[in-house]
């Protein structure tokens, strides 16, 4: 985990103001404003249905705000398509990780860097083998089609994949989802060593335990609203963030 000084708006990389997105009639999120600063780590946690999904998605354009904005840099980015938000370092690994099954390993990770252009071959190559220093399995399996992988895998290959993009925030919705303990274990170690690389992450997640022990702060979403903020550490020994997400009274 990246640590560093209480931040503020005024620093952020990324800045919500009053987000509210509707689908039809339904409000799905209440005004919502959050922030994060280059490096952190950052969670958003929260129930299902809390709107962590609706929130990642208008960050990477695939909702459209009914009000409020979204700032990268300082830039009002609101009204930008999904592939200029790419353009610009925006890279989101959604959730139920989403690969190419007919392609091979090397091929889902030359998708996620459609698009990027590489000062030489050697740029290239040095980018691929640090998705294979990251996950050395993917190395090993580099031939295999995506849709014969375990889900750890498949996770570890859509983290990878969205890594040969060269995010400048990095989007991870539940990668925990669906995946056995020892290989969540192993999932959060290396996000916190993408994290501590250098690379600013907002994580969506509802293990509160592996999350927030490695973010610098996070937010806890209910109903569309944010009811808490605060250090990753600070939350994760307040007492209704235990009661609502790790069952201790």
């Amino acid at each position: 985990m990246t640590n560093s000084p209480e931040t503020t708006s005024a620093t952020a990389v990324l800045e919500l103001r009053d987000v509210e997105i509707y689908y039809g009639r339904i409000r799905a999120l209440h005004g919502i404003s959050l922030h994060v600063a280059p490096g952190e780590l950052v969670t958003l946690l929260g129930a299902n249905g809390a709107g962590k999904s609706t929130t990642m998605r208008g960050i990477s354009g695939l909702n459209r705000l009914s009000s409020g904005d979204i700032l990268f840099d300082g830039e009002s980015i609101a009204g930008l398509a999904p592939h200029e938000r790419v353009k610009r370092g925006i890279i989101q690994v959604p959730e139920g990780r989403r690969i190419f099954p007919g392609m091979t390993v090397l091929e889902n990770l030359d998708m996620g860097c459609y698009g990027r252009r590489f000062s030489s071959k050697s740029a290239y190559r040095e980018s691929i083998d640090h998705v294979f220093e990251l996950f050395p399995r993917l190395g090993e399996r580099r031939k295999q089609f995506g849709g014969t992988m375990s889900g750890g895998e498949q996770q570890m290959l859509a983290i990878g994949r969205a890594l040969m993009a060269r995010p400048r925030l990095l989007l991870l919705d539940e990668p925990s989802m669906g995946l056995a303990p020892m290989v969540i274990q192993q999932i959060f170690r290396i996000i916190t060593t993408i994290n501590s690389e250098g690379t600013t992450i907002l994580l969506v997640e509802q293990n509160a335990q592996q999350a927030l022990s490695r973010s610098t702060r996070g937010y806890i979403l209910e109903t569309g609203s944010i009811t808490k903020e605060g250090a990753g550490a600070d939350l994760l020994v307040d007492d209704a963030v235990r009661e609502a997400y790790l069952g201790v009274a």
